[in-house]
């Protein structure tokens, strides 16, 4: 082989392999990004609600349930864990902080793997005991995430204790992934939607179906898939294999960035806002009221607060919204009914408090005025697919 010929040789070695490792740069820095907005969001949104006693804004998992303390708790864990392993994992995998600071890197690694195993362990309570959305087969998906969880856990650890350190990379580098699962299944849902126009492939109301199953599994697969071929990559050398793989993450990472900005404009900025919205919760006043008072008093107080002191208090449609699914959630149905009422009278125009009302009639067993309501909701909002499957489902003409 000539000279000319070998170093034209090298030099394509040296740009794929430079282009390797932009892009695996890259994916790591939009990953960082999206993940601490994520953690930042959720911090915000669930610690401030906290203190203010807003309850009722807790959505995730049947949300909070007032006596239940060990569902609870189960919740608030897996919130507070999900926080620290976002902002933990980011910080971990950076190589800057790994040889400037080993023994910070150690000692984060290890509350790093520990909190993954607490967050695992309340998500399986909250999936199996509490209950959650979705179906036996999204359920399989999320203990499997478990089940990968402990055994990356285990084996990072094993090959760091062993000063394999090699090895230790590519166990943290998979637990990484399999811990942000759920993160990655966010991007993807929205990123759906995005291109769908709307959910796609499953049902909005029972939260089933094909595609969320297929979610389910790949939300750890095809992320783990997808790393064992850039570590395939940098252990061949080849300029095609390198390219390949570099221009797969780089197209993989614009679309991830653009789930990002999906789920951030849908769920996590307007988490945001309402996390730092000063004013009280007019759904945790009434649900003291009605505790304590009963749903007359609780009715008359909403009317005299929205007259005397509008700006104090969270008069939003999402509030009344919660307040009637957690009266649902408890099977006061006749409670939730009226609640959901009095939002229709604040919001005659929204699709949604229709809809939510026509889900309260349903579980009451009125067929015919859920029906009526999800007819409306559907008036409003035309694109509201789950009116239209309800409306199937409760055979309407």
């Amino acid at each position: 082989m000539s000279t000319a010929v070998l170093t034209h040789r090298l030099e394509l070695d040296s740009i794929a392999e430079t282009a390797l490792k932009a892009a695996a740069r890259f994916w790591f820095g939009v990953t960082v990004i999206g993940q601490v907005f994520f953690a930042f969001a959720v911090a915000s949104f669930y610690a401030l609600t906290a203190l203010r006693a807003n309850y009722h804004a807790w959505k995730i998992t049947n949300g909070y349930i007032p006596g239940v303390t060990k569902g609870n708790l189960a919740v608030a864990i897996h919130l507070i864990s999900a926080v620290m392993v976002m902002l933990a994992g980011a910080v971990q995998l950076v190589p800057q902080v790994r040889n400037r600071f080993p023994a910070f890197h150690r000692w984060n690694g290890r509350i790093y793997m520990l909190t993954a195993v607490v967050l695992s362990a309340a998500g399986l309570y909250m999936t199996w005991i509490r209950g959650s959305v979705g179906d036996t087969s999204q359920h399989l998906g999320s203990t499997g995430n478990a089940l990968l969880i402990w055994l990356c856990a285990a084996m990072a650890l094993r090959y760091a204790l062993a000063r394999d350190f090699k090895t230790h990379r590519r166990w943290a580098l998979r637990l990484f992934l399999v811990v942000s699962a759920s993160w990655f299944l966010r991007l993807a849902l929205f990123l759906s939607f995005l291109v769908f126009k709307g959910p796609f492939g499953f049902d909005p109301v029972t939260f089933q179906g094909p595609f969320l199953t297929f979610l389910t599994f790949g939300q750890y697969l095809f992320p783990l898939g997808i790393l064992e071929v850039y570590l395939w990559a940098q252990d061949r050398p080849g300029v095609l294999r390198r390219m390949a793989t570099a221009g797969m993450l780089f197209v993989l990472t614009l679309a991830m960035g653009a789930g990002i900005f999906a789920v951030s404009m849908a769920i996590w900025v307007p988490q945001v806002k309402a996390a730092y919205d000063p004013r009280k919760s007019i759904a945790e006043t009434l649900s003291a009221t009605l505790t304590y008072s009963g749903l007359d008093q609780a009715l008359k107080q909403y009317h005299e607060l929205k007259s005397t002191a509008p700006s104090s208090y969270n008069f939003d449609e999402g509030q009344l919204n919660a307040l009637g699914y957690q009266l649902i959630r408890t099977n006061k149905f006749k409670e939730a009914i009226r609640i959901l009422q009095l939002n229709v009278e604040a919001y005659p125009q929204s699709g949604n408090v229709y809809d939510s009302l026509g889900e309260a009639y349903m579980d009451d067993g009125n067929k015919p005025l859920a029906i009526a309501n999800y007819r409306k909701s559907l008036q409003l909002n035309p694109k509201n697919g789950g009116a239209v499957k309800m409306l199937q489902k409760l055979g309407a003409p």
